[in-house]
């Protein structure tokens, strides 16, 4: 089968390799009809997340459909239509057993990371039962595709943010997870969502999909004493950091105010100061973590009311065989791309 691989930092290529075998009762094996190129796989590429071994096949956005079940896999079989959570759950494990999935001592995140992933045609899902969900009748690949890591992250970070209703809540980094995070905060009734990004662009987008209430741009305004002028003087109640970078980092951190919350959700490469004696004198809690994917089901639900739609984050389609192509366009946002969506050869 096709699929891209990682051979060191800055080497990747689509290479020919096996296709996944069973190899445990729990395992499903699944065409990929529908996959993703995401900001951690560009950490990947550039050899910003070293654990990952040369000779492994990235990815872990995706969709497809059943083709091989194990012997112990219940609840799915051949045919089915299935979106897959980026987190494996084996349900048995000290982590599992607690909700806190994303630790599970057999699983985590482990796609495209410490097993091969979904940038091919064909993936092994462990522990199929609890980590695949059913596509409802109706809905597209497209419609459920983000539920497995970028809908679920952002869903994390607010959740995490503890929003109350009435609430400030500002998410910094406009892009595809701050977007996701931005939409989902809309779930706790907040007074307005504000949108905090270097790139005039992908403001204006958040906004004119409804994501977001306002839009504020470091380049152009103070963000901290903006933040501070909606809220009577006292900054946004919940900061959301979704880019992974310093200056952001920061920046979350001075927007809040007294007894709000931090959430992040950025995937971070270097090490961050924290100013201890002003976060603890000010109450600020801070919360990150890994995602645990366990709101799927309600995520799949909520898209198919209609109460959700993040599909206009795609703005790329590609065939597997133009991966490659569509990590520079990802990368470079060419013609102003958010998400970039490759699409399965196998028929």
């Amino acid at each position: 089968m096709k699929a891209f691989v990682y051979h060191g930092p800055n080497q990747m290529s689509l290479d020919d390799v096996p296709n996944p075998k069973i190899l445990k009762p729990t395992d499903a094996i699944v065409k990929v009809t529908t996959s993703t190129i995401c900001g951690t796989d560009k950490h990947i590429r550039h050899g910003g997340m070293p654990e990952v071994e040369p000779g492994r096949v990235i990815g872990h956005e995706f969709c497809g459909e059943v083709v091989e079940t194990g012997a112990g896999v219940n609840k799915f079989k051949v045919g089915d239509k299935v979106a897959v959570s980026c987190v494996t759950q084996c349900m048995e494990c000290y982590y599992c057993k607690r909700g806190e999935y994303s630790h599970c001592e057999d699983g985590s995140w482990i796609f495209g990371y410490k097993i091969d992933g979904c940038q091919a045609d064909y993936v092994r899902v462990p522990y199929a039962d609890t980590g695949m969900y059913l596509v409802p009748a109706g809905l597209t690949d497209e419609d459920v595709l983000f539920v497995g890591d970028i809908l679920s992250t952002g869903y994390f970070g607010a959740e995490n943010g503890n929003i109350q209703s009435g609430d400030t809540v500002a998410v910094f980094g406009s892009g595809p997870v701050g977007m996701c995070a931005m939409a989902t905060a809309r779930l706790w009734g907040p007074a307005r969502i504000v949108a905090v990004d270097i790139d005039q662009s992908r403001l204006d987008f958040a906004i004119k999909q409804g994501w977001a209430d306002y839009g504020l741009n470091p380049n152009n305004v103070d963000v901290t004493q903006a933040l501070k002028d909606m809220t009577n003087g006292r900054g946004a109640d919940v900061t959301i950091e979704a880019n992974g970078f310093e200056p952001t980092f920061k920046a979350a951190i001075d927007g809040v105010k007294a007894g709000g919350t931090v959430s992040l959700i950025g995937v971070f490469e270097k090490p961050q100061i924290l100013d201890m004696k002003n976060l603890w004198i000010k109450n600020i809690t801070i919360k990150m973590g890994l995602v645990n994917a366990n709101h799927i089901s309600g995520l799949i639900d909520l898209i198919k009311e209609g109460k959700l739609n993040m599909k206009p984050l795609i703005t790329h389609t590609l065939p597997l065989s133009q991966v490659a192509e569509g990590y520079d366009i990802f990368e470079q946002r060419r013609d102003n791309a958010i998400k970039v969506v490759l699409k399965g050869d196998v028929k």
